[in-house]
């Protein structure tokens, strides 16, 4: 990088921290916030504040920890403020590079060794694969094939830190915060994005909050369209076939009870589940889709598409776009090797794997792609202020669950 590119780079860091500084409020925080800030940017793998303060200030580093400290530890300002002034600054620049084209919901788990950390528990990780000691935090990010953004960042606190009144005194949880799952949570930050008037994509979900109906229900009656990731034993109406109407009324006088309103199944009338309809699908109703260029080879795989009405609770509304992924032969150009070609996160199915699928809320075209960074919240940071465990997760207005992500939105700006 020459110098040129380096005072512009500069300069541009410099207006992106001063327009958080507008929102933060008092003069005081501007550097501490500025240095903090620089130490996300900066290469190590512990982001908690006695190291930032090493690399920010090696010099006086017992100084540099207790402005640091204080800045982490008292965080007045409103997180929702802060992120809508992110979005602000950084929107622009990601649309530079095309209009935004979906909404990602995800989930982010950073591994903790202790207990303390507020909302710590043994849960999925993203980043281990596994179920592990962690706290996981919920976002939604806009994106399109340039870039990705979080617009909305809440930490996910499990039941048994809602419930253990000592865990929530010492974690200074407000008493007005009550248990909210994963899906619940998301389908808020979809709802606010909209009351926000935030520009519309089409929502992009994984298995994991895919296959909740609920979530599902609710992206619909918010009129956006979604494609969701579901597991292979979610059961659907397969294509000409229907439930048969709810039971008709008794004749009067006969003593009965109310008529029936589910509809009904018998031998005849079954669903079935979303993997044994991927597998009686014509040869015919497969095609080959690339969506990205990867590391070493073209990501893309073989799906179908077809009409499907739900089969939860004998859902009576109208049916869904189902898209299917299965393996790729490798004489289609899709692979060159026995790795398996993932798609970003979240995916709408595994393009070598015939047991997932993914679901559409509308008729849309099969174009199975996400943001091309993966999720947007993969690379957000968050706080904890009563530990040093180093994430950076703020007590603002909204509760125990809201956090500052100043680190993920700035290399959009630059690129």
């Amino acid at each position: 990088m020459n110098l040129a590119a380096m005072q512009s780079s500069e300069a541009r860091f410099d207006k992106y921290v001063a327009g958080l500084v507008e929102v933060i409020g008092h003069a005081d925080r501007a550097q501490p916030l500025r240095d903090y800030c620089v130490g996300l940017l900066m290469p190590g793998e512990r982001k908690s504040v006695e190291p930032l303060a090493a690399v920010t200030a090696p010099a006086r580093v017992a100084a540099q920890h207790q402005s640091l400290l204080h800045l982490v530890a008292n965080a007045p300002w409103s997180d929702a403020a802060v992120m809508a002034k992110v979005c602000q600054m950084v929107r622009p620049g990601i649309e530079r590079h095309g209009p935004i084209e979906a909404w990602i919901i995800d989930d982010t788990g950073f591994p903790k060794k202790g207990r303390h950390s507020v909302g710590v528990a043994r849960q999925y990780c993203g980043q281990l694969g596994k179920q592990d000691n962690c706290q996981v935090a919920v976002s939604l990010s806009l994106a399109n094939h340039g870039a990705s953004l979080p617009m909305a960042y809440r930490l996910y606190v499990p039941h048994e830190w809602i419930e253990d009144a000592e865990r929530r005194r010492s974690g200074k949880i407000p008493e007005d915060i009550a248990f909210k799952s994963k899906n619940q949570i998301a389908l808020e930050q979809i709802k606010q994005a909209r009351q926000q008037g935030l520009p519309q994509g089409v929502v992009l979900m994984d298995a994991g909050y895919g296959n909740n109906s609920d979530l599902r229900q609710g992206i619909t009656q918010e009129g956006l369209i979604y494609v969701a990731g579901l597991v292979p034993t979610t059961t659907v109406w397969a294509p000409g076939t229907l439930p048969l109407p709810p039971a008709p009324p008794w004749p009067p006088g006969t003593g009965r009870g109310r008529p029936g309103k589910r509809l009904r199944r018998d031998d005849t009338h079954q669903p079935v589940s979303v993997k044994s309809l991927a597998l009686q699908l014509p040869q015919e109703a497969w095609q080959t889709i690339a969506w990205r260029e990867g590391t070493n080879q073209t990501l893309c795989g073989r799906f179908a598409r077809c009409r499907v009405r739900p089969a939860h609770r004998d859902d009576p509304g109208l049916r869904r776009g189902r898209l299917c992924a299965r393996p790729s032969a490798r004489s289609n150009g899709c692979s060159s090797s026995g790795r398996k070609a993932r798609p970003s996160r979240p995916s709408t199915g595994c393009p070598r794997c015939p047991r997932r699928s993914a679901s559409s809320g509308s008729s849309i075209s099969p174009t199975p792609g996400s943001s091309p960074g993966g999720a947007g919240a993969s690379s957000a940071t968050t706080r904890n202020s009563s530990r040093r465990s180093g994430w950076d997760v703020t007590r603002g207005a909204g509760g125990a669950a809201s956090t500052i992500t100043p680190r993920c939105a700035s290399p959009p700006t630059a690129s």
